[in-house]
């Protein structure tokens, strides 16, 4: 059976972190492994509190977990300070993992800072280049490029400026563009944009961008594309947003 690790933060909501991403794995039949980054206290409407993982710790969880089990691809989500990105490069480097993907996580969808000062910089420098795929939404490319994202051209001009930094793949989401009915991903692999294109669904939804990258993760394990997996990954979204559940005050909870 292919396996699939998420280091990620976890959301007790199960709508976010690696709880979510776990539930993706499972829904693409991949076994899925997780390594704790930091724990939350949060739920639909608020983030109130966030408890750093020692990276000494995190990295005794990898170390345990890898030298038994190698994942046949790995995602981060929330990783909370310089130290732990620090770590993971080594890990990544020293267990030479593959398949890796990067979703850039810096708020919540309710709008708390998921990250310590100086954390996107080391991001970018030390995993960005150990990467498969990187799917930061409009948000996150605008701060991890400098530039103002406004439309599909802007989208373009960041997807080329973060291909620099090492990815082998920039997939820019744009659930978050302004205007239109139609939300479009960039994927842009250093010589070919592709955009996939959907349509945009109102409300508010917790964990879309887990949930795309980690579906991209399970797709990856099992050998697909990237741009195969992106598609994929798209169409999976667009039915988990339509069946999502209003089970809390705040936003709505996927379905997967």
């Amino acid at each position: 059976m292919k396996t699939a690790l998420t280091i990620a933060g976890s959301d007790p909501t199960g709508g976010a972190g690696l709880q979510a991403d776990i539930k993706v794995f499972n829904h693409f039949g991949v076994y899925g492994l997780s390594v704790v980054a930091a724990l939350t206290a949060q739920n639909t409407t608020t983030v109130s509190s966030i408890l750093k993982i020692e990276a000494e710790f995190i990295e005794k969880q990898l170390d345990t977990l890898l030298n038994d089990i190698r994942p046949d691809a790995v995602k981060t989500g929330m990783l909370y300070s310089v130290d732990t990105i620090k770590t993971l490069s080594k890990i990544i480097k020293g267990y030479d993992l593959r398949n890796l993907v990067i979703d850039p996580v810096t708020i919540s969808s309710t709008g708390t800072s998921l990250m310590e000062q100086g954390v996107l910089d080391v991001l970018r420098d030390e995993l960005f280049p150990l990467s498969k795929v990187i799917t930061p939404n409009i948000y996150e490319a605008s701060a991890l490029s400098g530039m103002n994202i406004e439309n599909e051209d802007d989208m373009e001009k960041a997807a080329r400026k973060l291909k620099i930094f090492g990815p082998d793949t920039v997939i820019i989401t744009g659930g978050h563009l302004e205007g239109g009915k139609e939300t479009v991903e960039m994927v842009y692999d250093g010589q070919t944009f592709h955009r996939i294109r959907g349509r945009k669904t109102k409300g508010e939804y917790h964990g879309t961008g887990c949930a795309f990258s980690a579906a991209i993760t399970a797709l990856l394990a099992k050998g697909m594309s990237v741009i195969e997996a992106a598609r994929k990954a798209k169409e999976f979204i667009e039915f988990a947003i339509k069946d999502a559940q209003g089970i809390g005050k705040g936003m709505r909870l996927l379905n997967v």
